[in-house]
């Protein structure tokens, strides 16, 4: 079942065996929870350092934002050293940062100490990048968008148990959801040590990285240039924005309200990963007999738009039942977009430069998410509860236009 044949540029037989599928399903699964299960108790954590309760959204946003400006950075560069080097040993040291960070954010103390978590963390943020290059190597072009959709449904199963599991564990303290953080991401690095395979033959590998590769801005500059990914990227820019925002206001929006607490509040975000197992396993495959990536994407988007405009009215009428809805709506949306999405990425280059590829379009993502954040905080405390959710449905209605012209993908 697990073993298959891919080609490489050079037309040569690849043998991808079970230890590959299930390291790299393992991987996104853990990664799905740990980003997870500290989403429904930020805002507590932060709460004791704060003396002006209004300052706690623009915290906790900020937050956000650091981790992004980290990963704006460090992914293009992991990127090329996963290119030159291979993905194994970068995915590695990835993980291990994210386990470093989660511990350091859980044992706080200061204000500092929670951002230098986070900034750890962001520094070795070129997990999901790099997962995705691994999964570009072994699978045949035509089917990476369903394997896609695979991973995305795996990494539904962990949000949903991940932030339930946070809001569960939060009972014994508000560190203990980072905590065990740490140590699911730490048995993810042994388990890797000892049982993950190398994907990128020797063959495929960059022989050398120059500073130009490493240099966020310029590899940038590079991939947006790129004629048949400018507009792609451009639109997905556009959707990021908002959805980085929705991340970071989402636990505090929830507070301030609904009254919600920490198990209330990981229910919540086990919605997104309910919708992606719901999709993947029932409606992708469907969709996928009948539409191309675009259409997929736009469909997501979309549902995006109408999973907003409830968001936004179970704030202005004060209804969580609106919020379950939009939540609901909103996640279909995500979890059909985001394959799609990442299958027209990764089919537009060769294997030699799926981890540049992969780096930079999570060098824009991290982009979007490092203004998102700190839009959507400042429009949430002066403009109201509903303004970042407004936000998303103009932002996401000007990027369909964007994407319905890029130019056509062989796929």
């Amino acid at each position: 079942m697990f073993k298959f044949k891919s080609r490489n540029v050079q037309n040569t037989a690849q043998t991808v065996d079970k230890k590959a599928l299930i390291f790299g399903l393992m991987s996104v699964f853990l990664c799905g929870i740990g980003f997870t299960i500290i989403s429904p108790v930020v805002p507590f954590l932060v709460q004791p350092y704060i003396s002006n309760p209004g300052d706690q959204a623009i915290v906790v946003t900020l937050l956000t934002s650091v981790y992004a400006v980290c990963v704006f950075f460090s992914a293009p560069g992991l990127g090329a050293l996963s290119d030159r080097y291979g993905r194994r040993p970068v995915l590695l040291v990835c993980l291990l940062g994210s386990a470093i960070g989660y511990l350091v954010f859980g044992i706080g103390g200061a204000i500092w100490v929670l951002f230098a978590g986070r900034i750890i963390d962001g520094i070795t943020g070129g997990t999901i990048s790099t997962i995705f290059a691994y999964f570009a190597d072994i699978i045949p072009p035509k089917q990476r968008t369903k394997y896609f959709g695979w991973v995305s449904a795996v990494v539904g199963v962990g949000t949903v148990i991940g932030p339930t599991l946070g809001g569960l564990l939060a009972k014994f303290g508000y560190s203990v959801p980072m905590y065990f953080g740490a140590i699911i991401t730490l048995l993810n690095v042994v388990y890797g040590i000892f049982f993950m395979p190398e994907s990128l033959d020797k063959n495929n590998r960059l022989e050398k990285i120059t500073f130009v590769r490493l240099n966020p801005f310029t590899q940038l500059a590079s991939i947006i240039s790129m004629k048949n990914l400018k507009r792609l990227l451009l639109s997905g820019f556009l959707l990021w924005i908002p959805n980085g925002s929705l991340q970071a206001v989402f636990s505090q929006f929830t507070i301030d309200t609904f009254s919600f607490q920490p198990a209330l509040i990981g229910l919540m975000f086990s919605i997104m990963g309910i919708q992606d197992i719901i999709s993947q396993s029932l409606i992708m495959p469907k969709l996928l007999e009948k539409l191309g990536d675009k259409q997929i994407a736009i469909l997501g988007m979309v549902s995006e738009i109408i999973g907003y405009s409830l968001i936004a009215a179970s704030a202005l009428f004060s209804f969580y039942p609106l919020l379950i809805a939009g939540m609901f709506i909103f996640g279909f949306g995500d979890s059909i977009f985001g394959p799609s999405f990442n299958g027209m990425v990764s089919k537009s280059v060769n294997s030699n430069e799926q981890g540049r590829i992969q780096g930079g379009s999570q060098s824009i993502q991290a982009l979007a998410r490092m203004i998102g954040p700190i839009i959507g905080g400042q429009i949430y405390v002066s403009l109201g509860h509903a303004s970042p959710a407004f936000m998303g449905m103009i932002l996401i209605a000007a990027a369909i236009p964007v994407l319905y012209k890029s130019t056509h993908l062989n796929m």
